[in-house]
């Protein structure tokens, strides 16, 4: 009898050192959430209005929303949670917004939403649970998708991610112009976009909490070298790197902020490779077809970003 308790002692030793010896699993995330399907027969304007309703039934705020290409509605909300988390970060107003899309896919229509748990992970603003659940509610929950393992959280976060050496971080993020007050900013900014500077459109505005800082969605309509080759608009970019049968809409449109007197923006090599963290360097859809494509963001946003010719930079 001894020797029988002896040996499950041992055993038991044996096997709880090879768990702790063997690699934990990894918490994963992919970057989108496919909702519920639509009911049949309904026209994209009315799965919209639908969609809207179901977000402000469980307390989301409408920002804006924009048609990027026939084929595609995006729709951006937040909440009183969603503000409050973006303030709380540095940098966090890029995450303070979250996009929805409603996508005809070969004639069936597709709502889709940004994973809150995988921006807010990636924009340091935590797992946005709350959020998580909100969105389940009004949209529904099928399945993530986007990568085809999911990014480790540990390897997803502010100062972690990037595509690979070489490329930006969360952290290095794109300076558009700087301004006498946050005031003359955000008038700069919202004068330009009324104008389309830079081939753009205007799809929202939302200022955070008991903060100097305002964050504005761009959707590039045009771009900002409508005559040039560049990748430049969002239909040319995402025909290139959106091709999956699972449509990732939700992407769009770019941000970019007026914190206290600067206006800045995330690289687009770092947003679209955190949004599309899969896809390859080379091949009829990879980044060596959309080379141009971060330069051209750049541009557009810029021009949204510049000040009157005769307005002083000069104070800081």
């Amino acid at each position: 009898m001894k020797k029988n308790k002896l040996f499950q002692w041992v055993l038991c030793a044996m096997l709880l050192g090879l768990a702790a010896t063997m690699p934990v699993r990894a918490d994963r995330l992919k970057p989108y959430i496919m909702g519920n399907p639509p009911p049949d027969g309904m026209s994209m304007l009315d799965i919209t209005n639908l969609v809207e309703l179901q977000l402000a039934s469980q307390g989301f705020d409408l920002s804006g929303s924009y048609s990027p290409y026939p084929s595609a509605t995006v729709i951006i909300v937040t909440n009183r949670e969603l503000r409050t988390a973006a303030a709380r970060v540095k940098n966090g107003g890029f995450g303070v917004a979250e996009h929805v899309a409603v996508t005809d896919v070969d004639g069936k229509y597709q709502v889709s939403y940004v994973n809150p748990a995988y921006m807010g992970v990636a924009y340091g603003l935590g797992r946005l649970k709350e959020i998580a659940a909100e969105l389940t509610s009004a949209l529904g929950d099928q399945f993530a998708y986007g990568s085809r393992k999911g990014i480790d959280t540990k390897s997803l976060g502010p100062g972690e991610y990037h595509y690979m050496m070489g490329m930006p971080y969360f952290k290095d993020v794109d300076l558009l112009a700087t301004y006498p007050s946050y005031a003359v900013g955000v008038a700069t900014v919202e004068r330009n976009l009324a104008a389309h500077a830079g081939g753009t459109v205007k799809v929202f505005r939302i200022d955070l909490p008991g903060k100097q800082v305002t964050v504005f969605g761009v959707g590039i309509n045009k771009g900002a070298h409508p005559n040039s080759d560049s990748k430049n608009t969002d239909k040319k970019i995402m025909n290139v790197i959106d091709f999956g049968p699972n449509r990732a809409t939700a992407f769009l449109p770019y941000e970019m902020m007026v914190q206290g007197n600067k206006a800045i923006a995330l690289p687009a090599r770092y947003r679209i490779a955190v949004f599309f963290p899969d896809t390859r360097m080379i091949g009829d859809h990879g980044f060596t077809n959309i080379m141009s494509a971060p330069g051209a963001i750049l541009d557009s946003l810029t021009d949204v970003a510049r000040p009157a010719a005769n307005q002083d930079q000069t104070q800081q």
